[in-house]
């Protein structure tokens, strides 16, 4: 079964069930700024999981655009990818358990509305429940029974007896696994709704010889997950309790590249009709073809169409470095495989043409993407032509400093003979070399060893590392605050982003949009269309006006409309009308300012303080950023 017609039967199967479609939002999050990426597919419908009233109803579906980049370096191996789609369905306080459980099973073994999976081939885990803490300040949550119960009824309908694992070993009946907290439970942050989750996996062998410890098939690939399903019963107080919500919520998870592994009986993601047409092509015209270096290219050029054709350009900062860094990583990569620049734009239109009925915008933005791939793989091969001279820049720079330091023990290189006098290039130096100006590290090395030094490699791999640690960290807590972040002070710069675009539209242009967005606690910063500096006077100008919008204590008012009359109110947009469904948000602050919107916002806008301007620069091309304080 190839990958679009999983799509469309999952999408199929559960609007029959009641499920509204809805679109893949922008991989840009509109309201989490504390995020580059959208990073899964729950993440554009936090507000509604955590009780705010989506549009569309209670039941949803839809196959989101996702990006995540912590495992980069481990794109090429089997599963690793940059970009991914994920289906999901979810209930809004409407059904739970039971329903979740019997329609994913139906989906998964259905031969005519779902993937006909042989059941004797799945397996599934639950929460094994979470105890007390000596101190007694957490009461704990016991395992889910319930999950537990719904499974063996719905695996005694295909004539299963299901048992439950004790020990996390797999044997005869044993289907269902109770694991721990770190595998089987959700929470946003440290407090807020939380539940455990059910997670699915298939035998991809499939001989019905599966025995074992759990965990060991997972890592041998004997066992992939394929699904995961997240029950959002508590909510976590700050004293560590946890609570029963009212109205508990059911968020599911199911990627598309990795079901396609599946059901096309397929070793890798690579391997699938994803793929192939790519990894072909670029088989066909290489000259030095290795599979790892070719779906390096195939992967980071498909993660580069879409990031672009949401209004991503690659940059110096936040989601257009990525871009670039994408973009550099699979032009050493063209490099290797001795790949002709001048092909890149037909890699564009495979992607495109295999994905433009589900996405539109890429499409219609084909020049676009085109031109900034070309344009910055363009850029990175004339670095290349001057990563000599920043070589000898920097090393001159480095032999005319006082840090040569004396060969130690453990630096030196495999089957290299130490000499404890020969001076040597630290791991910072050379991380520096490879992070700031792209010098791949095999360059760095052979460039060393012609000057008389030997690299610190161990200090490489150190510095390498701890800025992955300090990457995946960032992106987690940038996730989870984006999650929590509708605090009393991150809600007031929220609507102060109102006043701010409404403030330059009236003094700048009535067509100014936003084209992005930071908030945190203690400041704001917002990007908008403008082709140069603005003026100390405008900007005063647009400051002034803001506070006297603040003194006039005018109320913030919502309104849920049809999107064709919220569009009459609406005038300029600065987000894609596309991604909105057909009954939308709509936040108002008298005439002065009126807005698609589904953030946090406060009542009045005397709620909000004194408002000031601190920096005004340059984003990007054609793009101002305005940082600025409630005081």
């Amino acid at each position: 079964m190839l990958s679009n017609e999983i799509r469309q039967r999952y999408l199929k199967f559960f609007e029959k069930r009641g499920h509204t479609i809805i679109p893949s939002a922008s991989l840009i999050p509109e309201n989490d700024p504390s995020s580059l990426f959208t990073t899964a597919g729950m993440q554009p419908l936090v507000p509604y999981l955590l009780g705010a009233k989506h549009p569309a109803g209670t039941r949803l579906v839809d196959v989101q655009k996702c990006v995540r980049t912590g495992d980069i370096e481990e794109v090429g191996d089997n599963r690793h990818l940059t970009f991914f789609e994920m289906m999901g369905n979810w209930s809004l306080g409407d059904y739970f358990k039971k329903e979740s459980i019997e329609w994913s099973l139906e989906f998964l073994t259905d031969k005519n509305e779902g993937l006909g999976l042989d059941v004797n081939r799945l397996y599934v885990t639950v929460f094994k429940g979470e105890p007390s803490t000596d101190s007694g300040q957490e009461n704990g949550i016991p395992r889910d029974e319930d999950a537990i119960k719904y499974w063996k009824e719905n695996f005694k309908k295909h004539g299963i007896d299901a048992e439950v694992s004790s020990d996390e070993t797999i044997k005869d009946n044993i289907r269902i696994i109770p694991l721990g907290k770190e595998d089987n439970f959700w929470i946003a942050g440290q407090t807020g709704p939380c539940g455990g989750d059910t997670e699915i996996f298939y035998d991809v062998v499939g001989n019905g010889s599966v025995e074992g410890n759990f965990q060991d098939l997972v890592k041998a690939g004997r066992i992939i997950e394929i699904w995961n399903n997240v029950f959002m019963e508590f909510n976590k107080t700050s004293d560590g309790k946890y609570e029963k919500l009212p109205k508990p919520n059911v968020d599911t998870g199911m990627g598309l590249e990795r079901t396609s592994v599946v059901m096309q009986g397929k070793s890798t993601v690579f391997d699938t009709d994803i793929f192939s047409e790519l990894l072909s092509y670029i088989k066909s015209n290489s000259t030095n073809y290795e599979d790892k270096t070719a779906r390096i290219v195939a992967d980071h050029i498909r993660a580069s169409v879409f990031i672009i054709s949401d209004g991503v350009v690659p940059s110096k900062s936040e989601a257009g470095y990525v871009l670039r860094k994408l973009l550099r990583r699979a032009s050493d990569s063209i490099n290797k495989l001795n790949l002709n620049l001048r092909l890149i734009s037909h890699l564009v239109d495979i992607v495109i043409d295999a994905n433009k009925n589900n996405y539109r915008n890429l499409f219609d933005k084909r020049s676009i993407i085109v031109q900034e791939i070309e344009r910055e793989l363009e850029k990175k091969h004339n670095i290349d032509l001057g990563v000599d001279k920043i070589l000898e820049d920097k090393f001159d720079e480095f032999m005319q400093s006082e840090h040569r330091t004396p060969m130690r023990v453990r630096d030196h290189i495999p089957g290299k003979a130490v000499i404890p006098a020969q001076p040597f290039i630290p791991g910072s130096l050379a991380f520096k070399l490879y992070s700031t100006f792209a010098v791949p590290k095999d360059k760095i090395i052979q460039f060393a060893e012609s000057k008389g030094y030997v690299l610190d490699l161990q200090g490489f791999e150190e510095e390498f590392n701890r800025h992955k640690e300090l990457s995946r960290a960032g992106s987690e807590q940038k996730f989870k605050g984006g999650l929590a972040g509708t605090g009393e002070q991150e809600t007031k710069y929220h609507t102060a982003t109102h006043l701010l675009l409404g403030a330059l539209r009236k003094v700048l242009n009535a067509e100014i949009v936003q084209k992005g967005s930071n908030i945190t606690a203690d400041r704001m910063r917002f990007d908008f269309n403008w082709p140069e500096k603005v003026s100390a006077e405008k900007l005063k100008e647009v400051e002034n006006l803001i506070n006297q919008k603040i003194a006039e204590k005018i109320p913030v008012e919502m309104l849920e409309l049809p999107k064709e009359d919220a569009q009459k109110i609406c005038t300029v947009l600065s987000f894609d009308l596309s991604k909105y469904s057909d009954v939308v948000k709509v936040y108002k602050i008298s005439d002065f300012d009126v807005e698609f919107c589904g953030g946090p916002h406060v009542k009045n806008t005397g709620e909000l303080g004194h408002f000031k301007i601190i920096k005004e620069e340059a984003s990007s091309a054609g793009v101002r950023r305005i940082k600025a304080i409630l005081e």
